[in-house]
């Protein structure tokens, strides 16, 4: 037997601030987001983590020197710098001979997050790391924004990977890519060095809808990032699935980045899934970038019809270009004692 990292326990946290979208409106129809979690305005991505963090540790009585290394996926970090994870590893209680850092990705980033742990966990580097993913979108959309407003929520979540000695892989097949041509299809133009805030001068547009932006605000060319999603996910799950020699009526679920129902729907039908188990639930936490696969997988870890998880597929797309696949064994997940 060897050393194999296997995810064992899953945790989220949600602001209590709720935005409701316009049920009548065509784009929440076409869209199936309802609601959204927005963050309050001192609030920052590492209150929403270390919330998801404190949540994990009490629901699981995991022991906080038990942890090896913290990693941080967020694309809106309380500082350029110090590192956020670090600030979080000294609010968390976790022991100094912790490692910690962040990394910025998007849509992608848990399926990266879950490629590094396994790396760390099967060279013998860690045996219990804490995979937190943060992210507070929702500040850098303009309010007037109609475009991506009624879209994206605000949310972290935690999951602790262990190593264990079996010669079963729990997150194997992984695919990456990336097309940077199109970073400019989903992009907040001003605010790092490129473009500093302090001396760019903020612009205002409006199109022809009446939505308002600047060049300090999130912007989404929908149509294209749409159009990627459409051309790489299938091929994705493809490659996944030959390298793991799978059919697809061997995964037992089927887990999307959750950017949308129309796009989900799409993808499912592109890629041939009708019929088969298929996550598509977004109504009632919207596009939440990295957050959205962990807060499915942990939804369907705590449901009550699925019978066997040993083979489930994950594929996150988005911000970037950036796109990656792999498959995860959650039979290893633990129940949460007083969960019903």
């Amino acid at each position: 037997m060897s050393v194999k990292a296997y995810i064992k326990a899953i945790a989220s946290y949600l602001p209590e601030k709720i935005e409701l979208n316009d049920k009548a409106k065509r784009l929440t129809k076409k869209t199936g987001i309802f609601e959204r979690h927005i963050v309050g305005e001192g609030e920052c991505a590492s209150d929403l983590a270390f919330n998801a963090a404190e949540q994990l540790f009490k629901q699981y009585n995991i022991s906080r020197d038990s942890i090896d290394f913290v990693i941080l996926c967020t694309q809106s970090p309380d500082y350029f710098l110090p590192t956020t994870a670090c600030i979080l590893q000294y609010r968390l209680g976790l022991s100094k001979n912790c490692g910690a850092f962040d990394f910025n990705l998007g849509c992608s980033g848990y399926i990266y997050g879950l490629s590094i742990v396994k790396g760390l966990v099967e060279t013998g580097q860690a045996k219990q790391v804490l995979l937190l993913t943060a992210e507070t979108y929702s500040k850098y959309i303009h309010p007037e924004d109609e475009t991506v407003r009624p879209l994206f929520g605000d949310g972290a979540t935690a999951t602790l990977i262990t190593a264990e000695q079996t010669d079963k892989d729990g997150m194997y097949s992984f695919v990456f890519g990336t097309d940077g041509s199109g970073a400019g299809n989903l992009i907040v133009p001003v605010g790092g060095l490129r473009n500093p805030s302090t001396v760019t001068e903020q612009v205002e547009q409006v199109d022809d809808s009446g939505n308002k932006r600047t060049n300090h605000h999130l912007y989404m060319n929908g149509s294209e990032i749409s159009t990627f999603a459409l051309e790489v996910v299938p091929s994705t799950l493809l490659t996944i699935l030959k390298q793991a020699g799978l059919e697809k009526d061997e995964i037992d679920y089927y887990v999307f980045h959750q950017a949308n129902k129309f796009m989900l729907d799409f993808l499912q039908q592109k890629c041939e899934l009708q019929g088969l188990p298929f996550w598509n639930h977004p109504e009632y936490c919207g596009n939440t970038v990295s957050n959205s696969i962990p807060l499915a997988i942990e939804q369907i870890v705590f449901g009550k019809d699925v019978l066997r998880l040993e083979h489930v597929m994950a594929v996150g797309f988005g911000v970037g270009l950036s796109w990656a696949g792999c498959l995860v064994n959650l039979s290893r997940v633990m129940d949460i004692p007083d969960h019903k």
